[in-house]
């Protein structure tokens, strides 16, 4: 892998179906430390575009490349460095959550005493510990997931590809996994699916809105954030110095004790807030832009009635 080139580099990617363009023409690059909100509604694109990313469907035409090597060209020493988790897990429901990422491991190219070490870190990161000993068929939802991005992380790839993955989740659920994935973008390169723009909003550095096979806007946050302040509701009480304290807030408005109109200085992204805020300890439970920019996009795009849509 070439530490000099993008984590993930698209271009001129295309994939056709009976002479029909599913995807026409994507240019997309995402470094490493970023991640990257993939919005679109049923029909868009956004699978087929995470299933060429990830490996499991070749485009019809363009280039997918990997750190700088062609995916496709390069298959298995390429795939190394993915880790993916579709909307449904692929769980073995007769192996036990430890057995499970052992074999995930294994199947990805850990070796040796590496596996135990490997398994112990994803366990840990996903907040697995009380379950390793479950079975997987046994596990809620929420556990469920955990499990399938502890399986996306195990063999530490540069990049993690996210599709729908607080699909069906509770708000708590939802929260802890937004918080994760912040944690994971520090250091991967990050494709995140979904329909929720606030989990955009509270997740992601750049987004991109896929309608019709093609990119129809990309955007960095933080330019979206610099037009519009930010709504951010917490968990806990704090004051107007706690926000100010923070080096990207310029301005803190109180709209009630646990819900807030934060504005942001020049060059802060919603990512940074957000990962400030959690380590605050605040409990972050909704962040969007108050001016409902990125939302005015989607729907001009896509068209009235599209945000609640399906992926």
């Amino acid at each position: 892998m070439n530490d000099s080139s993008p984590a993930l580099s698209l271009a001129r990617v295309s994939r056709r179906l009976s002479g029909r363009a599913i995807i026409e023409d994507l240019d997309l690059d995402l470094e490493r430390g970023e991640v990257l909100g993939l919005l679109g509604i049923n029909g868009a694109g956004k699978s087929t575009t995470l299933r060429m990313i990830s490996g499991m469907l070749a485009p019809s035409s363009g280039t997918v490349k990997l750190g700088g090597e062609d995916l496709y060209e390069n298959p298995q020493r390429a795939r190394r460095d993915i880790g993916y988790l579709p909307e449904e897990p692929p769980l073995y429901g007769e192996l036990d959550v430890e057995e499970y990422l052992t074999f995930c491991a294994r199947l990805h190219g850990v070796a040796g005493a590496a596996i135990s070490a490997a398994v112990e870190k994803a366990i840990e990161r996903c907040e697995l510990g009380e379950m390793r000993h479950r079975l997987t068929s046994l596990l809620s939802k929420g556990f469920r997931q955990r499990v399938g991005l502890a399986q996306a992380i195990v063999h530490e790839p540069a990049l993690i590809v996210l599709d729908e993955p607080a699909s069906g989740l509770d708000p708590i659920q939802a929260l802890r996994l937004r918080e994760l994935v912040r944690t994971l973008g520090q250091d991967h390169a990050v494709v995140l699916s979904t329909h929720v723009l606030s989990d955009v909003l509270a997740c992601c550095d750049r987004v991109a809105i896929l309608h019709q096979g093609r990119l129809r806007h990309s955007a960095v946050l933080a330019e979206i954030a610099a037009d519009s302040a930010l709504r951010v509701h917490i968990e806990r009480d704090v004051d107007k110095d706690a926000w100010l304290r923070m080096p990207m807030v310029a301005s803190a408005q109180v709209i009630d004790s646990r819900r807030w109109r934060i504005g942001l200085k020049p060059g802060a992204s919603t990512g940074e807030l957000a990962r400030a805020v959690n380590d605050s300890g605040f409990g972050l439970l909704e962040l969007r832009a108050d001016s409902n920019a990125l939302e005015e996009t989607f729907v001009r795009i896509a068209g009235h009635g599209s945000i609640g849509a399906a992926a």
